[in-house]
């Protein structure tokens, strides 16, 4: 077998999968370290930056890639295709990409719960289910005063077990993403407190609240305003425990300019946000790294939009990138909170 072809094989994870994605040809990562791909905004953001590895693309083919979850016991990372309906997983032992699970309501964000269950937002059935250890489906939250979600888009667990997740209307605005649909509810933020299951609205003052992730200590939670032009990352301090949690203080964390487009993110042990980033130009298509002081400290660069990152493998130390129709990847010098 060729060196090209055999390469290419183990990126992208069958023969079929290339026949029909030949981007993946066109695409060539660096040959050079350090990767210029990576790039310092900063000076503080050298240190997370290993010199020695650079941007990889592991699979090519979807149409508009989202919520990427590392499964550590599978050793493989599952994400979104919204619009193909489908899940994907890549297997970090063979390099395959498979479908996870297809039809998939379309589904947007996955994590994982304190439990290692997979949480997943479906844009279809308008709600938040969770894969059992058997394979079943259990619905965490499908409407809230007796009233249809909207969409919900992307999701996180908390220590305490309560599952948060954003409800925009994305899903249901067209046929691409979901079924058009009259919305029956805000766009609310909601939490699923982890014991009783009771759900309650912690705001609805973020227009078409996106992305979200707690920082390190889970006293801040970060939410991307997509309704805001430009965008901006908005803060909450959160305070109390069980139903009595609430979140205050609502602040602008970082004010985007046009053409920035922060989606989902994820945040590290440091309390650096590692955000799905353009929209605009392709110089800004990437993930954008905004250290805790609300300041840019460094940019990866990738041929597309990123909408969401997740951090995986043995050590968290693996920034996986959901790109507009690619898997992305690249060893950084940090690791994931936890359960983000």
């Amino acid at each position: 077998m060729p060196i090209q072809r055999r390469a290419l094989l183990g990126a992208a994870g069958s023969a079929i999968a290339l026949a029909a994605t030949p981007a993946l040809a066109q695409w060539q990562p660096s040959e050079r370290y350090p990767d210029p791909a990576v790039q310092v905004l900063d000076p503080s953001f050298a240190r997370y930056r290993l010199v020695l590895a650079g941007v990889e693309r592991l699979y090519t083919g979807a149409r508009w890639s989202e919520g990427p979850v590392w499964m550590g016991d599978q050793r493989a990372l599952i994400w979104s295709d919204i619009p193909n309906n489908r899940m994907l997983r890549w297997h970090e032992t063979t390099g395959r990409t498979d479908v996870f699970r297809g039809p998939s309501n379309n589904s947007n964000g996955n994590t994982r719960d304190r439990q290692g269950r997979l949480i997943t937002c479906e844009h279809l059935t308008r709600r938040v289910t969770r894969t059992e250890p058997d394979g079943s489906i259990t619905v965490i939250a499908d409407r809230f005063d007796g009233k249809r979600l909207n969409s919900p888009n992307d999701v996180v667990v908390k220590r305490d077990g309560s599952i948060w997740f954003t409800d925009p209307p994305f899903g249901i605005l067209g046929f691409y993403e979901g079924e058009t649909a009259t919305p029956e509810l805000p766009t609310n933020l909601y939490r699923v407190d982890g014991q009783t299951g009771a759900i309650q609205v912690m705001t609805g003052d973020v227009g078409r609240p996106n992305g979200l992730a707690f920082s390190p200590d889970e006293r801040i939670l970060y939410v991307v305003e997509a309704a805001a032009t430009p965008r901006v990352i908005r803060a909450f301090d959160v305070t109390g425990e069980g139903a009595q949690t609430r979140i205050a203080n609502s602040r602008t964390f970082f004010q985007c300019r046009d053409g920035e487009t922060p989606d989902g993110f994820r945040v590290d042990v440091d309390g650096n946000l590692w955000c799905g980033w353009g929209m605009g130009t392709a110089e800004l298509d990437g993930v954008r790294i905004i250290n805790a002081a609300g300041a840019s400290i460094g940019h990866i660069r990738l041929p597309e939009r990123c909408a969401n990152v997740a951090f995986g493998g043995r050590h968290r130390n693996r920034l996986f990138m959901t790109a507009s129709h690619a898997l992305y990847s690249l060893y950084v010098n940090t690791q994931g909170v936890a359960g983000g």
